[in-house]
């Protein structure tokens, strides 16, 4: 039996390839051709993709080379964080006119609770056809909704009629599509995790609810409370205003171990990217670089770097990070996993105390 409030009404929105769709629609020789926004260089990263280079291929966080070569055609467009934080703000604001709950996660994506917030005559699934109605019309730019009784459901739900589209999962609904969910589009289940979830017969998300509390607890520690309350459509999590981020990060497990410093170095390139992304789109400035490293035999190190000042750019977030990489390796072990973490994070307005709003 699920444990839930069956009066809540989570909506995610979720921005269609949001980078690359305002300089589509910015610059109408764009438009229908494959846009990587980020650089071109032998070192550049992609950190959007327009639906017409996806379909070779191309993702976020991927060496622009590969992509690249993948598609021959692909069109480098700069990023314009200014813009795409203005629009975000236009976002926001219309999210706004319909409830004062509002959780964002980057600047294309938020959760909305319209619980005892919905007109009369309406619906949380019309309501959100409604917003999704006025961001088109406000800003030229499509969306894609998820509606349900929690945060879990609702972000997968914005996925699975991308783009321009909704899709709803009723609370009556909830524990069998969880049965069906492959394990690595759960929400924080990653390759390394799920990769052990295959190799312990986990391959769904009814092969997950099987598992006792403990026998998951066993296995993936601390983590293991959680998946069991997922694998059950359990998920009280409130949406939270308020929310305030201490710090940013990404990682990045690797299928084969890694060895030379070189390798380790350019390992780093997209993970520095990433978080200097998430950095931007956050408004935010921070002055402690963490690296984080997993050897081969899962012993794991950490390695940190404070600044007396912010962390300028994305380039200086790298050299930080494979500057203490150059400290550890080459090491006999191979490395299995690298992390960045920038953390000390405040708003890059001196004046503001408030949380690290995404949208502002």
């Amino acid at each position: 039996m699920i444990a839930r409030d069956e009066a809540r009404r989570i909506v995610h929105i979720d921005m269609d390839a949001f980078y690359a769709s305002v300089e589509q629609r910015d610059n109408p020789e764009l438009r229908g051709k494959p846009v990587a926004v980020g650089g071109a260089s032998k070192r550049g990263v992609v950190a959007a993709a327009s639906y017409e280079a996806r379909k070779f291929g191309v993702r976020s966080a991927m060496p622009s080379v590969t992509a690249a070569r993948r598609c021959p055609d692909l069109i480098f467009v700069k990023p314009r964080f200014d813009v795409y934080r203005a629009v975000s703000r236009q976002i926001r604001d219309i999210f706004a006119r319909y409830t004062s709950l509002i959780e964002p996660l980057s600047l294309d994506e938020a959760y909305l609770d319209l619980t005892g917030r919905i007109a009369p005559g309406e619906t949380a699934t019309s309501t959100a056809s409604r917003i999704r109605a006025e961001i088109r019309e406000e800003t030229g730019l499509t969306a894609s909704a998820g509606i349900s009784y929690c945060k879990f459901l609702a972000k997968i739900a914005s996925d699975q009629n991308k783009p321009d589209g909704q899709f709803v999962i009723p609370p009556e609904r909830g524990e069998d599509f969880i049965a069906t969910l492959p394990i690595d589009r759960f929400h924080g289940v990653g390759p390394a995790t799920a990769a052990k979830m295959r190799r312990l017969g986990i391959e769904s998300g009814g092969d997950l609810r099987a598992q006792s509390l403990e026998f998951l607890q066993g296995r993936f520690g601390k983590s293991g409370q959680w998946y069991h309350d997922i694998s059950r459509g359990i998920d009280n999590r409130e949406v939270r205003p308020d929310r305030i981020r201490k710090s940013i990060g990404a990682e990045t497990t690797y299928f084969d171990d890694l060895h030379a410093l070189a390798e380790g170095q350019a390992a780093l390139v997209p993970l520095a990217d990433k978080v200097w992304r998430h950095v931007e789109g956050h408004n935010a400035q921070g002055r402690t670089v963490t690296l984080k490293v997993k050897f081969s035999n899962f012993q794991q190190i950490t390695r940190a770097y404070s600044l007396n000042r912010p962390v300028d750019s994305g380039k200086e977030l790298l050299e930080i990070a494979q500057a203490m990489l150059a400290g550890v390796m080459p090491d006999p072990r191979g490395v299995r996993l690298l992390g960045i973490t920038l953390s000390g994070l405040a708003q890059q307005d001196k004046k503001s105390h408030r949380q690290l709003d995404l949208f502002k």
